[in-house]
């Protein structure tokens, strides 16, 4: 029995009058609704009804019990006012996860644009290399790099980040630009934990590929301390645009090999297959996809 069906058609009955006109009320037979009150007062071990070939009455239990009822109903009733509401209007905290480099240059200005349109919405905004279960740790939507997607989201792409391999300047004054990129292999290549171990450097140019397997002193799962290392000339490393494109615009880090590419990275926007997702999760996402599509 669904328990709050059954205590809609007993305040419908008792306003109503009769169960005929309840029945017509709710668009129900009238022998269904007999069998909904049939099974409440099964299931309270009372009568709630006194039944009378022409009429019904209120047993003493049934109207302390119809009063409860009827304050059930109206939270209810209230809650699922609230849901709506919430679903109608970007409002409340929403949970965005993003890698630290794309999340602190790419993202955060975006999210002040978005709190500037929806001021209801307080973005909690958490940045991490690592793969973040999203509904394990409880957020919204999240930034993903890398050609893996996760089947169990709904992922909309981002405009692609591209990679570079760079190093300080001093580094380059001490060593010269390579002509090749296995020239890099006799130097100190930094790498990038989140990528794996046995990670290698891809480098393309007319149709010939190559190659680097990174090999070096250092290797941690942030961006920004590889970048550190590179800016203090502890070697080379490759990193994205959004990482990159301050340190390179400054000159604290020069671009090797320019005339090679590195393979772009796909970027997604992630979300948990809801429905009908918050409004706030849905303009999210959309203003997202507009700004860095």
């Amino acid at each position: 029995m669904d328990k709050l069906r059954a205590m809609e058609v007993f305040v419908a009955t008792v306003d109503a009058g009769s169960f005929a006109a309840a029945a017509e009320a709710l668009d129900l037979s009238a022998v269904m609704v007999g069998k909904h009150i049939r099974a409440l007062e099964e299931q309270l071990g009372a009568r709630l009804l006194e039944r009378t070939t022409r009429r019904h009455s209120l047993t003493e239990i049934g109207a302390a019990y119809l009063e409860r009822c009827r304050d059930v109903l109206a939270s209810v009733h209230t809650a699922d006012g609230v849901a709506e509401s919430l679903r109608a209007m970007p409002q409340g905290v929403l949970r965005v996860t993003a890698p630290v480099a794309y999340g602190a240059h790419r993202l955060t200005p975006v999210i002040g644009d978005y709190i500037a349109a929806y001021p209801q919405v307080k973005v909690d905004l958490s940045l991490n290399d690592r793969v973040v279960d999203l509904a394990e740790e409880g957020f919204d939507c999240g930034i993903r790099s890398g050609a893996a997607v996760d089947e169990r989201l709904i992922a909309r792409p981002l405009a692609l980040a591209r990679m570079y391999a760079v190093a300080s300047p001093a580094w380059v004054a001490r060593h010269g630009q390579p002509k090749h990129p296995s020239d890099l292999e006799a130097f100190p290549l930094l790498g990038f934990a989140t990528w794996g171990p046995n990670h290698s450097w891809r480098f393309t140019r007319k149709g010939e590929t190559v190659h680097v397997p990174v090999r070096g002193p250092l290797i941690t799962n942030n961006g920004q301390a590889l970048l550190a290392a590179a800016m203090a000339g502890v070697g080379v490393i490759v990193q994205a645009d959004a990482l990159l494109g301050p340190a390179l615009a400054s000159g604290q880090v020069v671009q090797l090999l320019p005339d090679w590419e590195l393979p772009t990275r796909q970027v997604h926007i992630m979300r948990l297959p809801e429905a009908r997702p918050s409004a706030k999760l849905r303009t999210f996402v959309d203003f997202v996809v507009e700004r860095l599509g």
